[in-house]
């Protein structure tokens, strides 16, 4: 297959809807073989067999620790090592007031926003340091430094992704392993279906940044020379 990424691979996690959807979609259009995670297998495996021969399902539930463990072994076995592209993006959206927030629901979000990127950052990365190349991408958001009522769970998990991030970024200047943060505004995902988004001040669905739009500036960070480091992009709807 023909394009900036032929003959290149690609993990994207939360890989079966919204973001992170239509990033397989788009690496996969320039040639990647994407190996899609998420946690419904029926949707996921519908979604990659819409992609094509080059998409991969791997179901894995990323809140499930030992399940990452155990996706991370199969991505090692079927790539022959680690990806060329990791994409940290799945994400766990809980709302409540501090107060009123289950101590089960702040450690839910931890474990799918900040603690997943960690593990699989820690499966693949030492392989990256191996070969001396490799690009780990992170899906922030505008929760990463900016805060808002109802989104303890959410920003504490967002601003520690972008810590790590900055670390890692310190971490690996001049190995040759690239990262990028890229850090969304609101965008019409489904992760709005089972809420109402007047309740936390934010802009209706039809002035949100689309998926499409997040995935472009991700195939953009990836696709320049290998000497080019896109350190942050911050994305807004127009």
């Amino acid at each position: 297959m023909s394009g900036a990424l032929a003959g290149r691979s690609a993990v994207v996690t939360g890989a079966s809807r919204g973001i992170g959807l239509a990033t397989s979609r788009s690496l996969s259009g320039e040639g990647a073989r994407v190996l899609m995670l998420a946690r419904g297998a029926k949707e996921l495996r519908e979604r990659s067999a819409d992609i094509g021969a080059a998409a991969v399902a791997l179901p894995c539930d990323v809140s499930d620790r030992a399940g990452v463990a155990v996706a991370a072994q199969h991505i090692a076995a079927e790539l022959g090592g680690a990806p060329d592209i990791l994409v940290n993006n799945a994400g766990l959206f809980i709302l409540g007031r501090i107060d009123a927030l289950s101590q089960d629901d702040f450690a839910a979000s931890l474990d799918v926003n900040l603690i997943a990127p960690f593990l699989l950052i820690r499966a693949f990365l030492p392989a990256m340091r191996e070969r001396g190349d490799g690009h780990i991408v992170t899906v922030g958001s505008i929760a990463d430094r900016q805060i808002f009522p109802e989104n303890a769970a959410y920003a504490a998990s967002k601003f520690g992704l972008r810590g790590m991030h900055e670390v890692m970024r310190a971490e690996l200047r001049g190995t040759g392993i690239r990262t990028t943060l890229v850090s969304p505004g609101p965008t019409d995902t489904p992760l709005w279906n089972s809420m109402e988004t007047g309740r936390t001040g934010l802009p209706p669905r039809t002035a949100m940044l689309s998926a499409e739009a997040t995935a472009d500036a991700i195939l953009y960070a990836v696709t320049r020379p290998a000497t080019v480091n896109v350190d942050e992009l911050r994305l807004t709807r127009a």
